[in-house]
């Protein structure tokens, strides 16, 4: 279907509204959709059908703690046209947000505590393809987009006061989007430092003791403001594992296997980005394995993270002993295949 599709995710409903009153104004003869806890995607995506005939531009409102990804995979996979992601950030709130450990409500009753604010914040700022800051004085903007500038550096940022990008662009891909998040070929930012805002990117090729990286997970997770990346655990040498940190708790996932465990026939069932960021990484001898691991905060001291990471490698010695031998090792992380880790400061 032709007509353009963008979905405006964020915390904040004052600060979703204003950009959808934005896209309104820009977009003559374009209609919003609110789509709320509860509502189902396919009903979601016969709604816009509906409308998409008569609207030049269709504008998705997603719930406070909406996740992205999984709106967006429906709406391209309904046929729909998406042209954008935007997160609509209040620029008071965000930098506080973003450390904010509490959690939202619960979407329906009976269903358990909600996510946390700063998680769901997190996957919203990293999977949008422009961020749109609204309200806030200079001081707060300028906070604003230096932490954004380290959380996602490679997404545009505007102001609402300012012109948004146009929409009416090419569909994106579903699998490009999320190949910009996934462990294996997310768009991780670089070593930076912006006034007190610091972005530490930690990099080896020797596996991990999982007993010492476990005990030094609390302090990561409390000097931190957001930790992410992917690793190798010596317990698990066939499996990638992805750090995801936020606000002082860390989870582990299983990312699915190293490339390096795989027959080279089974390659190319893989996605060209993560055959890419495997190639990148590729040694002759421990394959894509490696530990790349991002971690932003205010005055972090990279020397004291890198020891301490660097604390947590195999000796000489232990990784002389091979794979046979870490697979014996106590792994603290250890769950199901399909359960994550989490360690909280």
């Amino acid at each position: 279907m032709s007509t353009p599709v963008v979905l405006v995710v964020g915390l904040h409903g004052a600060a979703r509204a204003a950009v959808v009153d934005r896209l309104l104004a820009d977009h003559p003869g374009a209609a919003a959709v609110r789509h709320g806890p509860g509502a189902g995607r396919e009903d979601l995506t016969a709604e816009l059908c509906r409308l998409a005939p008569a609207a030049a531009l269709l504008v998705v409102d997603v719930w406070d703690a909406g996740e992205p990804r999984a709106v967006a995979e429906a709406i391209a996979g309904g046929g729909l046209r998406l042209t954008g992601v935007l997160a609509a950030l209040d620029a008071r709130h965000m930098p506080i947000d973003i450390i904010r450990g509490d959690r939202l409500e619960a979407t329906e009753p009976g269903q358990g505590p909600g996510p946390h604010v700063a998680g769901v914040l997190a996957r919203q700022i990293e999977y949008a393809t422009c961020l749109a800051l609204v309200g806030g004085d200079a001081e707060d903007v300028e906070l604003a987009a230096a932490v954004l500038a380290h959380l996602a550096p490679c997404t545009a940022v505007h102001h609402l006061r300012d012109a948004l990008p146009g929409l009416a662009g090419p569909a994106l891909c579903p699998r490009e989007l999320a190949a910009r998040v996934d462990p294996g070929t997310a768009l991780l930012p670089c070593d930076a430092q912006t006034g007190a805002v610091v972005t530490v990117v930690w990099r080896r090729l020797r596996p991990l003791h999982p007993a010492r990286l476990y005990a030094a997970a609390g302090e990561l997770a409390a000097c931190t403001v957001r930790g992410r990346g992917r690793f190798w655990l010596a317990s698990r040498h066939e499996r990638m594992l992805a750090w995801d940190a936020v606000a002082g708790q860390v989870t582990v996932r299983d990312a699915g296997l190293w490339l390096a465990a795989l027959p080279e026939t089974a390659w190319d069932m893989l996605g060209p980005a993560r055959r890419a960021g495997a190639a990148l990484d590729w040694n002759p001898i421990t394959g894509d394995r490696v530990q790349h691991l991002v971690f932003t905060g205010p005055d972090l001291d990279r020397d004291h993270i890198h020891t301490l990471l660097d604390s947590c490698l195999l000796t000489p010695e232990e990784a002389l002993a091979g794979s046979r031998v870490w697979r014996g090792y106590d792994d603290p992380f250890a769950r199901s295949a399909d359960t994550d880790a989490v360690v909280s400061r």
